[in-house]
């Protein structure tokens, strides 16, 4: 039986912090069937700073925007888009 992360109908991801909004990069990324170096080319990113994303790391930009969020007492939701 998939574990949470690994079911393909995985329901939004709620992000508020680093780690959340790597499990929903992964998450997402996965579904689509790709690896981090399609992924990072495709998005114009280094492999290495998806991979930091990923695995939660709080870049600098990554704190600003959570900083706003908290002040402004709202966080993201991530889900699948249908566009």
């Amino acid at each position: 039986m998939p574990t949470e992360s690994e079911s393909p109908d995985r329901g939004p991801f709620r992000v508020y912090t680093p780690a959340s909004l790597g499990d929903a990069i992964r998450h997402y990324r996965t579904e689509a069937g790709l690896t981090q170096a399609e992924l990072a080319e495709r998005a114009g990113l280094h492999r290495s700073y998806l991979s930091e994303l990923e695995s939660g790391k709080e870049t600098e930009q990554l704190k600003r925007i959570l900083w706003v969020l908290r002040q402004l007492g709202v966080r993201m939701t991530l889900d699948k888009a249908d566009w």
